[in-house]
């Protein structure tokens, strides 16, 4: 069913309310208010935070203009302070699947587990050594955990090549545009570590200094990562999305671990049934299954079909679909194939074909450069079962243009 339609709820007027309070708190310290301040305040007029909050805040400033992309950047660094310990889960993050193995997000945790014990058990204690005394020994120490923490470049680069993508496609781009340039300064801090402790000549407030930037940093981006950026991602993506991510994040590699556990995200087995060669008699002609499935594509419309236990069964792969699809949807849930917070939309309409109340729905938007209309039947047995629901979506524009008649050939 079209992932288009109604993905985002618009907001109540106490939600809107929320985040008038949160905005002017933000602009407050744009302006030079207190930090300490502001968290008092906001502690006292918001108290908790969903992610939905912070994902519409940070869009809201980016849309505006109103404060320049490098002062956002500033001020997202002080978002963890305000925020800290005051965000709260929306119960819409499909079943935890950042608990599955093999999952992008529970990949992710993994490797920001084994950066947070690089981090701890290691550098911060070979930099207190080195505090103590800058001897060779130590010093090698550091350039060993520097080193490994090189690694941490797979992790920024699977996040920002492919979660940040999907996220700019639903709409948000604060995390992708200020925690890239966080990376970023990360990146480079690591480096310059390097490159100072291989040419040490004695100054010691300098490593001390910039191993203690990159520890800072390092574990607030782990915080930004598990409190902000991961949620925003489970609320949106679907289940088809995480595995592509899942497939694509071999090529990128993983930081501090062998590999990912393979991810099996759980499919409803179809029968196969089909019949691979020979005919296909129906009430009304016999069709050979080649000719039937090339009469399917060259309809001059996309069709998908589920089945009465909600399963794709089917979905038409003409030269020009609409809204894209891919074999992996086979067998899933419809509403594992949109965002969990669509899938009431869904539902609700399913209920209202199953129950009989209705026998089709329609939809018009426009999508990209064309006007497509989307209707949905319920389809019903001779004895007037439920047997499924049809998704039927076309490009109405050249329709719409028609005008006269045409009665010969060109």
């Amino acid at each position: 069913m079209s992932e288009i339609i109604n993905n985002r709820e618009q907001l109540t007027k106490s939600n809107s309310e929320r985040l008038s309070i949160l905005k002017q708190l933000f602009v407050d310290l744009h302006q030079g208010r207190n930090l300490d301040e502001v968290k008092a305040h906001f502690d006292a007029l918001i108290g908790k935070i969903t992610i939905e909050e912070i994902t519409q805040l940070q869009h809201d400033f980016v849309e505006e203009g109103s404060i320049s992309a490098k002062e956002l950047q500033h001020l997202y660094h002080q978002h963890s302070a305000i925020f800290q310990g005051a965000i709260v889960e929306d119960g819409t993050q499909n079943g935890r699947l950042e608990e599955q193995p093999g999952h992008p997000v529970h990949t992710f945790k993994r490797e920001n587990r084994e950066i947070d014990k690089l981090l701890s058990k290691k550098l911060q204690v070979h930099l207190e050594k080195f505090m103590k005394e800058d001897s060779t020994e130590n010093i090698y120490k550091l350039m060993e955990d520097i080193n490994l923490l090189l690694d941490i470049e797979k992790h920024y680069s699977r996040k920002e090549n492919l979660i940040f993508p999907y996220l700019e496609k639903y709409g948000i781009f604060g995390p992708t545009t200020n925690m890239w340039r966080i990376d970023d300064f990360i990146r480079d801090a690591i480096k310059d570590c390097r490159q100072k402790l291989v040419n040490y000549q004695g100054d010691k407030e300098a490593i001390i200094a910039v191993v203690n930037y990159v520890i800072q940093e390092v574990a607030g981006m782990i915080y930004k990562e598990e409190n902000i950026l991961f949620p925003m991602a489970l609320n949106n993506f679907t289940e088809d999305e995480w595995v592509k991510i899942a497939h694509e994040s071999d090529e990128i590699g993983f930081c501090l671990i062998d590999s990912a556990e393979v991810w099996k995200p759980e499919r409803k087995a179809l029968e196969e049934k089909a019949i691979s060669e020979g005919y296909i008699k129906m009430e009304t002609g016999i069709l050979s299954l080649k000719q039937l499935e090339l009469l399917l594509n060259h309809l001059p419309v996309d069709i998908t079909f589920i089945d009465q236990d909600d399963v794709v069964r089917y979905f038409s792969h003409g030269k020009e679909r609409i809204f894209a699809r891919t074999k992996a949807v086979i067998g899933r849930t419809v509403q594992n194939c949109h965002p969990p917070r669509s899938v009431h939309v869904v539902e609700a309409l399913l209920a209202d074909f199953k129950s009989g109340k209705k026998d089709c729905e329609d939809f018009w938007i426009k999508f990209k450069d064309k006007y497509v209309y989307i209707r949905y039947f319920a389809v019903r047995d001779e004895n007037g079962n439920y047997i499924g629901t049809l998704e039927f979506t076309q490009n109405i524009d050249p329709i719409k243009a028609i005008e006269g008649e045409k009665r010969i050939l060109n």
